[in-house]
């Protein structure tokens, strides 16, 4: 509830024309982003120097929060951090990006389908390994017969790809950030 009234107070002020800024954890709250995220971010030049009170405490304003919404969402769609700040890099200058980011899509969206392609074929050979053993129900071997005695013809598929494409894109951002934009859709 606190995170909603201070939601609109920042609308509020933002109506007004003021600026309203908020430390570091106030943005972690707001966000659902963590502090040390938070710094990453700055320190790798995907948020802006945020101002400092002369206790040397960050005060991050609007844009900062936008900045934030457009990392979260990028991610969701499977962009990497450095796509990112090229992306708004390029914003930032006064560029269209729009172009440069379709082609990415349509490049994971191409990977994508040759990795679901790879997991058809794995899922089909290890479905057909295991109606084997079960038909077989156990072998003898040195360790597990029905491991040493497998016959399956498809090769696994390469792993640091699908870590990357589902795991880091889909995976995650289905997980967070779909839920909560789906919410925000809602209302």
């Amino acid at each position: 509830m606190r995170r909603i009234r201070r939601q609109i107070a920042m609308n509020e002020a933002h109506e007004a024309g003021e600026t309203e800024l908020l430390k570091i954890g106030e943005v972690a709250r707001l966000t659902g982003i963590g502090i040390e995220t938070l710094r990453f971010y700055e320190r790798g030049g995907l948020l802006n120097q945020p101002a400092r009170t002369e206790g040397g405490y960050r005060l991050y304003d609007t844009e900062a929060l936008k900045a934030l919404e457009f990392i979260k969402r990028a991610q969701i769609l499977g962009f990497t951090l450095e796509e990112i700040k090229r992306i708004m890099a390029e914003s930032r200058a006064g560029q269209s990006p729009c172009a440069e980011v379709r082609e990415t899509v349509r490049r994971r969206l191409a990977e994508l389908d040759e990795q679901m392609t790879q997991m058809l074929i794995y899922r089909d050979a290890l479905a057909g390994t295991l109606k084997q053993w079960d038909e077989k129900g156990s072998a003898d071997g040195d360790f597990c017969g029905l491991i040493e005695s497998a016959k399956i013809n498809a090769a696994k598929p390469e792993r640091g790809n699908l870590k990357r494409g589902l795991k880091s894109g889909l995976k995650r951002g289905l997980k967070r950030g779909l839920k909560r934009g789906l919410k925000r859709g809602r209302k």
